[in-house]
């Protein structure tokens, strides 16, 4: 018979709560938070892009997707398919490994060309060396211990806005909220359907956040 507490087991929840966990992980996967961020710069910000072609804005976007998404996915998978891991989703430290190492390339391939056009704005910049700095802090911290990587990406997406709202003509707290409101979305989601602790997720967030401010304080 166990001997653990009753009051120490935590309750499982229900099936409809479990698929929408599931679905919120999915949505807002740590591969899509930086498509997504841009999306916003690029259509929703009335400054960062201004005069900027609706063509020019798609490919910009396509391209950010493509080197902070779809290739780091891809080369999962082609680790996967080799069996260099034995899961796409990554759920020991070791499996983490090279995919993170991968992620660093394409990251800063990402930040390195769009820094070297100098029409991008700043906040664009930064959020993309934070971006790369986040991954390079998760394969780190990977080393001492297993970390959310979903919550390292809303920590970093929650303090980009934060610093866009005091950095902004018009200042307003409408896209922070939201932001603060998907990142305990996504955390609470882990916590559900994920084996992380809260102090992997806590860690996480703190880690996502203080990357987006060192790429501030270096660009």
């Amino acid at each position: 018979m166990s001997t653990t507490p009753l009051a120490a087991i935590p309750p499982k929840q229900s099936a409809p709560v479990r698929v929408a966990a599931h679905l919120v992980s999915y949505i807002f996967h740590p591969l899509f938070i930086p498509a997504y961020v841009t999306a916003f710069l690029l259509f929703v910000d009335p400054y960062a892009f201004a005069g900027v072609s609706v063509k020019l804005k798609f490919f910009r976007l396509l391209s950010v997707f493509f080197n902070t998404g779809f290739i780091p996915g891809f080369a999962v998978f082609l680790m996967w398919r080799l069996k260099l891991i034995q899961s796409m989703f990554l759920r020991t430290q070791k499996e983490r490994i090279i995919p993170y190492a991968a992620a660093m390339i394409f990251y800063f391939w990402a930040w390195y060309v769009f820094h070297s056009q100098h029409e991008n704005p700043a906040s664009f910049l930064n959020f993309l060396l934070g971006s790369f700095l986040a991954v390079c802090a998760a394969w780190f911290l990977n080393i001492l211990g297993k970390i959310s990587m979903h919550a390292i990406a809303v920590g970093g997406m929650a303090m980009f806005f934060l610093l866009q709202a005091f950095s902004q003509q018009d200042v307003t707290g409408v896209y922070f909220s939201m932001a603060v409101f998907i990142a305990g979305l996504v955390c609470t989601s882990r916590l559900i359907v994920s084996d992380h602790t809260q102090r992997e997720i806590y860690s996480g967030l703190i880690s996502g956040a203080l990357c987006q401010l060192i790429a501030v304080w270096l660009q």
